[in-house]
Parts: C-alpha cells; structure tokens; sequence
C-alpha cells in the first residue's frame, strides 16, 4: 500500500474514535477509554484541537467529506465555547492551543483567546495547576515554548501573522522571557521553570520542547516579528550557550535530553522533537530567520545541518536496545522525525533529507496495523505493546497526516501546512 493509502486508512480509524456527546466531540486517548480526560479534551495533544491539525493536511490532499465538514465546524464550536472559561494557557492543552486549532481550520474566535490571555496573566506570567507545591512555589510560571511563557509567545506571534494584533500579548511574554534569563560563562540559559520559583535543585531538558532551545527559537523569531533587535541578540547568546552542552562530532551535534543525566532517565540522547535533534534543528531555523551570522564561529544553517545529521546517525528507526526508538509519534517519535526532515526538505532542497524522510514513511508502514492504528512500545510492562493512540501527537491522526504530507511530497505537490512551530522552518 503507499503513504497515501495507509494514511486515509488511519484516518479512517481515527474518525470511528470520534465520540459525541451534549458539549459537541471528542477522542479517547486509547481506543477502548469510555471517558474523555477533560483536562485533556479540547487540547491538541490528545484532544480535538489535534484533529482540526489533521483535518488542514487533509485538506491539502483532498476535498472534506461531509462528515469531516461537520466534524470541523463541531470543533471550532467546541473550542470556541470554552474559551471564557479555559485557565490553562498551553501549546499542548490549553488557550495557545485552542488559536492554533482556530487557525489550522480558518475559523473566526482567536481574538477571544487573546484577550483571555492578556486577562489571566500575572506580573509573572501564566502559572499553570501542574506547577504544584512542595517543588514549586506558589504562582509559579514555567518559560518554555509548549506549557509556559515561551508558548504565549509563539502564539501571539502566530495569530498575528494570521491577522490578529497580538503585539501588546507578544511584547509582554517576551518581556518576561527576558526577565528570567540566567547568565552563564557561554552567553544565557533559561531554566523550565526559574530558580526563584522551585524549591529543589532544578533538572534541565534543553531541547526544544521543555527548554532553552525551544525559547531561543521563539525569541530569535520574536525579534524579527516585533521589530526587536534586542531580542535577536539574547536569542543568539542563548544559542552560544546551547552548543556547550551538547556533542559535536563527526555524527553531528546533539544535546543530553536531561541535564544532569541520570540512569533513570533512559538513554541519555534522543532524536525526536520534544527532545532530540529534530526539535533542536528549528531552532536554528530561526536563528537563520533572523539574520544571525554565527554561533561560536559557525552558521546556524551549519549547525541546523548538524542537529539533522546527528538524527541520521543515531541508528534511528532501528530498535537498537530495549527503550531505544520505541515510538512512532509526532512528539516522540518516527512522524516528527520525518515531519522535521521534509521542512529541511523543502528549505534546502536536498536529497538526503526527502530521502530520510521516506525512511521514516517506510518504518509507519512496517509498523501498522491492517485497522489503521499503531501500538508503540514500553519494554518495561510485563506486556510492552501500548494501547493504539488516537490523536494528533501520539497517535494515529498525527502520523496519518504524515503519511497524506508524504504521499503529496512524493506526487510532486510541494504545499505545506504552516502551523505556529514550524512555520520559520520553511523560510
């Protein structure tokens, strides 16, 4: 079967997942769950809003149905009902990630996210219930680029460039980002949450998702967006800090996955987005987008290319060890891999990229299942092959949309969604 095929197949699946109930849809988590997690419902992680992603590659590939009409409408209903009353503010799960599920479908309601934004903020930011005590002190906010102020930022940054005036929002976070930053003998670090709100020694995830990558890249971006050169530089002198933790080799650069390591982190590198090597190479893509020259003497076009070049040696999609490249996922996985390496792709044009790229289609054919699902694996359960996820980032609507992008690459369609946190990969 091609890309193509397995993808409608998936997401034929994931359209069997959808549940109605009086407040509009929903997924299970995992085939089988009755109950939709609230906290997680709307989100695009493993809710709805990681549908209307999946829905806007479709879109690309084919016409909707009219199920998936209706399915559309019935989320951005959903999400705009909730609004007034979401107080959660992430990427992954909460008002940032209800503007991209707004945007990914064209449909009217950002604004109002905006304003809830602006309105739940504190002097310090947007704290979040998961910052709970005794580790974290009381209005505690985190500054990464998924679950803190980072992530305010690439919002309001992106509903801009879709037509709202989200500056005022954007100067801000931006402004508190700066506040937070930590001099090093490199040049600036950025802690997932700051020292002055934990109450133990904190432990650093420095990639993309949870950590000082992912806020330099929405700085750098920030600087050219909001006329800031200033934000430019520390971006800059965030990233000469950034190649100091990392290996760069012959096999390419990459960074601890947590620092300081320890044995029951698992393997000490990893190579997906969240945090590994195809994550960390975007942040050199904005660092390219705003101009920057050099980092400890090199380019970030080179070091972009060395990230990627660290993901092509690992050995990935091989399981090479129990816990090595258990996970297919968009997050975690083979479909984030292959996602960064065709926004490499289609900036550079080379084939080694499209050629990984399609490695990675082949191993998300290898691994599915006839129904359209996939079952990663925990070599640490008695019984290792996980439930078959349903959503956008760890589960069958994020790879089938992999799978439809792919299938349109290989046919010769070069179009692209552009989304919040990939959009600067492609310029």
């Amino acid at each position: 079967m091609t890309y193509g095929e397995i993808g409608e197949t998936a997401w034929g699946w994931v359209m069997g997942q959808v549940r109605w109930d009086d407040d509009g849809p929903w997924i299970p988590e995992f085939a089988g769950d009755e109950q939709p997690i609230e906290e997680e419902r709307d989100g695009l992680h493993n809710g709805i809003a990681g549908l209307a992603h999946a829905l806007a590659e479709i879109r690309l590939t084919r016409q909707w149905t009219p199920a998936e009409q209706d399915l559309a409408a019935a989320i951005a209903d959903r999400i705009r009902r909730t609004i007034p009353t979401t107080t959660t503010t992430t990427f992954f799960g909460g008002l940032v990630s209800s503007i991209g599920a707004l945007t990914a479908l064209d449909q009217p309601g950002t604004s109002a996210a905006l304003e809830r934004l602006q309105a739940w903020a504190t002097d310090d930011g947007w704290p979040e219930s998961f910052l709970d005590q005794p580790r974290y002190a009381p209005g505690a906010v985190a500054n990464d680029i998924t679950l803190g102020t980072g992530a305010i930022l690439l919002g309001a940054l992106w509903a801009t460039r879709r037509g709202d005036d989200a500056s005022a929002l954007a100067n801000r976070a931006a402004d508190l980002l700066l506040g937070e930053q930590e001099k090093t003998q490199a040049g600036v670090n950025w802690q997932f949450v700051s020292r002055r709100f934990r109450t133990d020694e904190p432990t650093e995830m420095p990639n993309f998702s949870h950590g000082l990558a992912g806020i330099v890249a929405v700085l750098a971006v920030a600087g050219v967006e909001l006329g800031r050169p200033e934000l430019v530089d520390v971006a800059r002198r965030g990233a000469e800090h950034l190649v100091t933790l990392g290996i760069n080799d012959d096999k390419g650069f990459r960074v601890p996955r947590v620092i300081p390591w320890a044995e029951r982190h698992g393997d000490e590198y990893t190579f997906n987005w969240c945090h590994g090597g195809a994550g960390t190479a975007s942040t050199f893509s904005a660092l390219e987008y705003a101009g920057v020259p050099q980092i400890a003497g090199e380019t970030p076009q080179t070091w972009r290319r060395r990230c990627l070049d660290g993901v092509r040696y690992s050995g990935i999609p091989e399981r090479l060890h129990p816990g090595f490249w258990d996970n297919d996922g968009r997050c975690c996985g083979t479909a984030g891999v292959g996602d960064a390496f065709l926004d490499a792709w289609h900036r550079d044009g080379e084939d080694q990229d499209l050629e990984f790229a399609v490695l990675m289609g082949d191993t998300l054919l290898d691994h599915a299942y006839p129904e359209g699902y996939w079952r990663f694996v925990e070599h640490r359960n008695e019984d290792p092959l996980l439930r078959p996820g349903v959503g956008w980032m760890q589960g069958a609507a994020g790879l089938a949309a992999y799978l439809f992008r792919l299938q349109r690459v290989l046919s010769g369609d070069q179009r692209v969604v552009e989304r919040m946190e990939n959009w600067f990969n492609l310029r």
